[in-house]
């Protein structure tokens, strides 16, 4: 079976290929509900439709350059008049050109377009804004009116009524409901109003009370996933706008707008490069055209949604939202949908091999069923006289088919997943981590080895200079007036130039008036730096022209900058790793980031859960050491190495290596991704990895689980990850990791719980149709069982908390088998059970009650009904823990399962006391009551004793 499982319903966590997402759906034809079976799954139509978006932009690009390459030659020499007219309304608005017009400009890379309009500035002027000052927020709802937002159309919340309305459209539910119809005429017919309405009542009463308590949880779950995905889109950017530069999300940019761009982000509107320098972009996720693009004041075309991969610029932001490519493209990306994860894809198939079973089962059950009656009715000599009763009998013997099809296929497995995930990644945003993609979720529980940075994960990402080594002196930096005052002024003034130009920071004059210093850690130590020794930050960068910048990147680990001297002449200044920078030494700076608080407990708790943490960090190997050993991550058997001295390794080397390796510094992001690859592959560890950089992106696609850091984490980079850790933080990985392995063991209860009635409700009425020719359980009454064990079942098991012992057990790992031997012993113990208490109840409760008289096969089977029905409410407070004897543990923590096991009980009383005419029920004396939960109760210890047979892990 578990072979049939892997070869048919297996797919990856992540890059699943579309045959293996198309195989598992084809094999799924045994479903009640496909709209609401397959919410949560892939609309691979939408992707197909996307990538067809993607092949026509990169044509229209294609087709767009060579065009104003020509036009450029064309151009060049001549003058041009423009026959553009401004429409009335943008004129009356204060602006001088169109979103139409800057549209055709950008999209279309009109470079004959953009000369008529005077270039770059021409446009900016045109737009009322400046390169210094940016636009003014008292223009912002005339700009609004004009040129639109920055958003793509988004598909309509669905309120709850659509979610009724899907609820509605279960095929059995809807016989089921054909069957009630018949039954009310056939009912009213023969013995009138009310009494022949009882039992089709009864089955529309359930069908109702399934479908609002289904739409009800699929509706709040559905509230729970727009918040994720409005934290997912919270993206912010460098913007100068009244003249100060100032962090504003995406949605709120405007044409006019100047957008500072640096290596990693995502550029965020259609626009034209301003001033800037050696700018990449990467245009694959619009165009599939995987080389970059240079661009440069004769290329200023930027587009939106593609990335920074090289350098930084200013960008006038000149069209937004859906009137760019990125817009239309998203619109029909996001109705593309997530990929369905790997426990949704098994459990659907464990759903439809166990609908499969439950419909023969249904069409046995109902032939035996017909065939007693048709027997009788040949015995009497009737067979060809039919009553109203024997047609509403025969209807009741196809409605009980039905409804065991309805419990048979566990149609609440595959969306018990979805429920659980949702749970778990409303409350991990709480604790700072943004699951991005919900296999993630799952996936983090299996995970064996965690490979993370050492900057700003491990350490506070917090930077200062406490030491300087200038002109052979060594200091210790100090905030008073006396430090710096014994470095020549000669010195001083080019160490000034050096920190102030060859920065990717900034230092700007905030809303409030305080000077506040913008860029990375690091960055941000060496500019106080330079404002502690008295420089000004704007008066040194119009001393010199900047001719040449090499950005900082984790390669190269240095940048450069080419200055232009007032007097004539160069200047190259270059800061970086001492063994990469070999220019003349201005300066060494020894910079501090302490370890983070918690840390070397996180690193301890992994242990214990067997999960290997290993650091990767492009520091030097000396600091690299001291961190991990503070951490606890470098014990004394354990082995650090340097990347180049890794590159250099055999593969057969390497798996010698790879064990013991606890620390890689001097890493370039290649080595990261090399040691992920050779993690999964050779050593088939599940495999999670942080990163924060744009080069960080093919290790974190490579990684089982990607995790970007929130704060240091480049969009790129988070673009990559499958959860973004919203503090940096590594005590918050292990939290997630924490939140994983419950959703996994959450989902085994559910699905444990949810077997065993799936048995013992298929069997009771198989055996008892077959060898009584009736069956004890009624449509009506199967219905409620199905909602205890699907939808109830689920809330109540799926969104258990998670606690500390879950991280003090080894990791279930790549190969673990998701329905373990633990849960079979559990489901077949408690089934037989389970089973032997309805039997006896069925052969010989009559005797043991001393039941006599008409109404005696109606208290029989409401007894059974009720023993059954409390068999499931303890049985799901046993399900609470898979091996542990003490269930009790936490309980009353978790409000919904106390709330969810309160309702059962209280609406089973109010089914048996007072809805015995619709339920098919009659009351119960207080010692009959007493049996039923005894019989309910005693599955408990039952359960207990059997936690204490030994079985294996597998």
């Amino acid at each position: 079976m578990e072979n049939y499982f892997t070869e048919n319903f297996e797919v990856q966590a992540k890059n699943s290929s579309e045959e293996a997402l198309q195989r598992w759906r084809k094999l799924c034809w045994l479903v009640k509900n496909k709209k609401r079976r397959f919410r949560f799954t892939a609309n691979l139509s939408k992707r197909f439709e996307a990538e067809a978006i993607r092949r026509s932009n990169q044509e229209k690009l294609r087709v767009a350059v060579l065009v104003s390459k020509a036009a450029l030659q064309f151009i060049q020499g001549l003058s041009l008049s423009s026959d553009y007219i401004v429409p009335q309304d943008v004129k009356e608005a204060g602006f001088q050109i169109c979103a139409e017009e800057l549209g055709s400009i950008v999209e279309g890379h009109d470079v004959k377009k953009l000369k008529i309009h005077d270039g770059v500035e021409g446009i900016a002027e045109k737009l009322g804004t400046t390169i210094t000052k940016g636009i003014s927020t008292s223009e912002i709802d005339r700009r609004q009116r004009v040129y639109g937002v920055n958003r793509f159309t988004e598909t309509p919340p669905k309120g709850f009524w659509f979610f009724v309305w899907e609820a509605v459209q279960d095929t059995t539910l809807m016989i089921l409901g054909i069957c009630a119809f018949v039954s009310l005429l056939v009912g009213i017919v023969t013995e009138g109003w009310p009494k022949g309405a009882h039992d089709g009542l009864g089955i529309v009463a359930s069908i109702l009370l399934v479908v609002f308590v289904t739409a009800t949880s699929d509706y709040k779950q559905s509230l729970q996933f727009r918040d994720l995905d409005k934290e997912k889109k919270k993206i912010v950017m460098q913007v100068t706008r009244n003249g100060l530069r100032q962090k504003l999300s995406i949605y709120d940019l405007l044409p006019g707008d100047i957008v500072h761009l640096s290596i990693g982000d995502q550029v965020p509107a259609d626009g034209l490069f301003m001033s800037g320098y050696s700018l990449l972009i990467n245009e694959s996720s619009l165009t599939g055209e995987s080389e970059p693009v240079n661009v440069n004041a004769s290329n200023p075309f930027l587009l939106s949604g593609t990335k920074v991969q090289n350098g930084s610029c200013k960008m006038l932001v000149t069209t937004v939202g859906m009137r760019t490519q990125w817009g239309k493209l998203m619109a029909t990306l996001s109705e593309g949908g997530d990929d369905e994860t790997p426990l949704q894809v098994k459990l659907n198939g464990v759903a439809t091999v166990i609908g499969k079973i439950g419909l023969f089962f249904a069409v046995v059950t109902f032939s035996v069923l017909v065939q007693g009656l048709f027997t009788r009715k040949l015995e009497e000599g009737t067979q060809w006289i039919w009553s109203g009763d024997e047609a509403v009998e025969m209807l009741e013997f196809f409605a009980i088919a039905v409804t065991i099809v309805v419990v048979a296929v566990p149609e609440g497995l595959p969306l018990a997943v979805t429920l659980s995930l949702a749970f778990a990644m409303k409350k991990m945003m709480n604790d700072k981590a943004l699951v991005r993609h919900l296999a993630a979720c799952e996936t983090m529980g299996s995970a064996t080895t965690i490979c993370s940075d050492k900057t700003g994960t491990l350490t506070t990402n917090h930077m200062t200079v406490v030491k300087t080594c200038i002109c052979g002196e060594i200091k210790e930096v100090s905030g008073s007036e006396k430090f710096g005052s014994s470095i020549p002024e000669s010195v001083r003034k080019i160490l000034l130039e050096s920190i102030f130009n060859n920065t990717g920071g900034d230092v700007v004059v905030n809303e409030a008036q305080k000077v506040e210093i913008l860029g990375t850690p690091t960055e941000t130590a060496l500019l106080e730096l330079g404002l502690l020794l008295g420089g000004d930050f704007e008066e040194e960068r119009v001393k010199s022209k900047i001719v040449k910048v090499e950005p900082f990147n984790s390669t190269k680990k240095r940048m450069g900058v080419v200055l232009e001297l007032p007097e004539g002449g160069f200047r190259a200044h270059c800061k970086g790793a001492s063994e990469i920078a070999g220019y003349t030494c201005i300066a060494i700076v020894g910079i501090k980031d302490p370890v983070r608080p918690g840390v070397k407990e996180s690193v301890a708790v992994c242990r214990s859960a067997g999960i290997v943490v290993r650091m990767v960090t492009g520091d030097n190997l000396t600091t690299a050491k001291a961190i991990a050993r503070e951490c606890g991550i470098l014990t004394d058997d354990g082995l650090a190495i340097e990347g180049p001295e890794f590159r250099e390794k055999s593969d057969a080397e390497l798996q010698q290596l790879i064990p013991n390796l606890q620390v890689m510094a001097r890493s370039s992001p290649m080595d990261k991704h090399t040691l992920v690859k050779q993690l999964r592959t050779t050593f088939q560890e599940v495999v999670a990895v942080t990163g924060d950089g744009t080069n960080d992106a093919p290790a974190l696609h490579e990684a089982d689980i990607g995790l970007a850091m929130g704060i240091a984490g480049t969009e790129v980079a988070k673009e990559s990850a499958d959860v973004i850790i919203l503090d940096d933080n590594f005590s918050t990985i292990v939290t997630v990791g924490k939140w994983g392995r419950s959703v996994y063991v959450n989902i085994q209860k559910f699905v444990q719980f949810q077997l065993t009635v799936n048995v013992v409700a298929l069997v009771v009425n198989f055996t008892s149709a077959c060898l009584t020719g009736n069956a004890p359980l009624t449509a009506v009454q199967l219905l409620w069982v199905n909602m205890i064990m699907d939808t109830l079942g689920a809330l109540a098991l799926a969104t258990e908390p998670p606690t500390d012992d879950l991280m003090k057990r080894a990791p279930v790992g790549r190969k673990g088998n998701f329905i373990s031997n633990v849960m079979w012993r559990n489901i077949t113990g408690q089934s037989l059970y389970q089973f032997v208490v309805i039997w006896y109840l069925q052969t010989q409760g009559k005797e043991a009650f001393r039941l006599d008289g008409p109404d005696s096969d109606l208290i029989l089977n409401t007894l059974i009904f009720n023993s059954f029905v409390f068999c499931q409410v303890f049985n799901e407070i046993s399900s609470r823990e898979m091996e542990k004897v003490n269930v009790f543990d936490g309980i009353l923590k978790n409000y919904v399962f106390v709330a969810v096991l309160s309702c059962t009980a209280i609406f089973q009383i109010i089914i048996i006391e007072f809805l015995g005419t619709f339920a098919s029920t009659t009351p119960l004396t207080w010692q009959q009551w007493f049996v039923s939960i005894a019989f309910g109760f005693l599955g408990m210890p039952i359960a207990a004793i059997l936690k204490m047979v030994p079985v294996g892990s597998s």
